[in-house]
């Protein structure tokens, strides 16, 4: 089988060409943020983004005949149940207008995808978009009535990276316990029952361990003297995704620079990257917590896993609960490839996308 993956970021798309699992092409092609500053919304980027698709596949000779099905990073959808989805009307019309209220590149992954797919005559697909949310109910409550909790993580990541290591130990995901981590330019923890993420941080609503660019977790009442403070909402809302963590207290989103800093004395470098750490040990504690200590194994992925430091840390501080296994960087592309393989193979059922909440029926009981 052939499969296109696509995943649209905030500065550059990446695609990628499988037969099986094999990848045949890889590409990352980065954009001059002055040249996407010129389209008023994020679906306006789609002639742009299509256009480079094309113009790189024709550059290295890359013939799509014969594809299989084309997979998009989804964004912009209503909470989900995670699976392999048919991007249908519906769905494509939510992630074109970014029905959730959230703006981001992923919801160009389900246009480009039909593009291609309608062109080739073959299925389309999101597999475990962003807006993944497995939550048990007991999850979403919180002190303010009419304020719920839901969640936004790499799901696609967390979910690869936990199907890969429960193979590699002989067992399917749907019978392990695993916390799986994101640990990148973002930074994403959960708690994986038996196939299902039934809780993990909202890491778009300023939720868990603070990242290169995300506040994280901040006191409620120091939260809300600072908005009062005289700074406009977009502003404030922008440290839960754009200028908090290392941004707001170094100026530099460069996870890198920022370890190079701190081992070479820097006192406020020292104190954002092992802050960041001592965070994420901590939620991994809370979400083995969520699993009652019935825990398979502690998973790191994410690019900021290649820092030895940070493994050994969060090693030496977690493995009294369960073994911890890293898997550095990450495996987006090739989640995409194997869902839509085992959807066309018939391994796993495709889902129908109902843009209705998951929980609608949690809503019901406490309002």
């Amino acid at each position: 089988m052939k499969i296109l993956t696509i995943n649209p970021g905030s500065t550059s798309t990446k695609i990628a060409l499988f037969e099986g699992e094999t990848a045949l092409f890889t590409a990352n092609v980065s954009h001059d943020a002055a040249e996407l500053a010129k389209y008023p919304s994020i679906s306006d980027q789609l002639p742009y983004r299509e256009q480079t698709i094309r113009a790189l596949l024709a550059e290295n000779g890359i013939s799509l005949d014969g594809l299989s099905a084309v997979v998009g990073r989804g964004g912009g959808l209503i909470a989900m149940e995670g699976g392999v989805y048919a991007i249908d009307a519906l769905l494509l019309d939510h992630a074109t207008r970014g029905a959730n209220g959230v703006q981001h590149p992923a919801q160009l992954g389900p246009q480009l995808a039909k593009k291609f797919s309608d062109e080739i005559g073959c299925p389309a697909f999101v597999v475990n978009p962003p807006d993944t949310d497995e939550l048990q109910d007991v999850a979403r409550v919180t002190g303010i009535k009419g304020v719920y909790r839901n969640v936004h993580l790499h799901a696609l990541n967390l979910k690869e990276t936990a199907i890969r290591h429960a193979a590699g130990l002989g067992k399917r995901y749907e019978d392990c316990n695993f916390v799986v981590c994101h640990i990148g330019g973002g930074v994403s923890i959960s708690a994986h029952q038996r196939g299902r993420m039934i809780d993990g941080c909202d890491i778009v609503g300023g939720e868990g361990p603070m990242a290169p660019t995300r506040c994280g977790g901040v006191p409620a009442a120091e939260l809300i003297d600072y908005c009062f403070s005289g700074v406009d909402k977009k502003t404030a809302k922008a440290l839960c995704t754009k200028s908090g963590g290392f941004v707001s207290l170094l100026g530099t989103s460069d996870a890198i620079e920022v370890s190079r800093r701190a081992a070479e004395g820097d006192k406020v470098a020292w104190m954002a990257w092992n802050g960041m750490i001592y965070q994420i040990i901590k939620e991994i504690g809370a979400m083995a917590a969520a699993l009652h200590g019935q825990v398979d194994g502690i998973l790191l992925g994410g690019g900021m896993v290649h820092n030895k430091e940070l493994v050994e840390q969060i090693t030496g501080a977690c493995s009294f609960i369960a073994p911890v296994s890293a898997y550095p960087g990450e495996f987006e592309m090739e989640a995409m490839a194997a869902g839509a393989i085992r959807a066309l193979k018939g391994e796993e059922q495709v889902r129908k996308y109902t843009g209705e909440p998951v929980f609608q029926q949690f809503k019901a009981i406490m309002e």
